[in-house]
């Protein structure tokens, strides 16, 4: 299987990727997600259905490029006045996020891409928001995990119970932040 390469910065193929999926995103809010087409989406985007092809090869991998942006963070987490405290609320608001019917939707369509890098793109957008509280937190001279065990202790846990079954709520959320910072503090 070969790896598609993104576009490059700036230039027509930018504008087209930008285009295409302003498309997408806008064809979402009004149109049930069954009834869009490849040439549905380009005449939205005015590029020919050609276009999409080539650089996204399927509708699925064209929805999943679009979840993997969508679920790009637009903010650093809040600073809460410790680690604990920032991996909390991180948490909350991730795990509201993921288990509304959009996160739903977004998730399911990254998780149908047969190109793996739209997974590994959203599990590196997490990683980078658990650096940047782990990073705080050791700033402040606090022990904190690394960010692969809170992946493991927190988000795995959190992502496998939205997927298959209730999303975990705030209880559950803050018992598996004290397991993992208790975990790291043990060791």
């Amino acid at each position: 299987m070969t790896t598609r390469q993104g576009p490059r910065p700036g230039g027509r193929s930018a504008r087209v990727q930008t285009s295409v999926q302003a498309a997408v995103r806008e064809l979402l809010t009004r149109t049930d997600r069954s009834e869009i087409t490849v040439p549905l989406v380009a005449a939205a985007a005015g590029v020919t259905p050609s276009t999409i092809y080539r650089r996204w090869g399927t509708l699925a991998e064209l929805f999943a490029d679009v979840a993997v942006e969508r679920l790009r963070p637009d903010a650093e987490p809040a600073v809460t006045g410790s680690g604990r405290t920032d991996l909390e609320a991180w948490a909350e608001q991730y795990a509201d996020e993921m288990s509304s019917a959009p996160g739903r939707a977004m998730i399911r369509d990254v998780l149908a891409a047969s190109d793996a890098n739209c997974a590994q793109r959203c599990c590196s957008f997490t990683r980078d928001q658990i650096a940047i509280i782990a990073d705080r937190a050791l700033a402040r001279g606090e022990a904190f995990p690394d960010p692969e065990a809170v992946l493991d202790g927190v988000v795995s846990p959190i992502l496998y119970r939205i997927l298959f079954g209730t999303a975990p709520d705030r209880e559950r959320i803050l018992e598996l932040v004290e397991r993992t910072l208790t975990t790291r503090e043990a060791t």
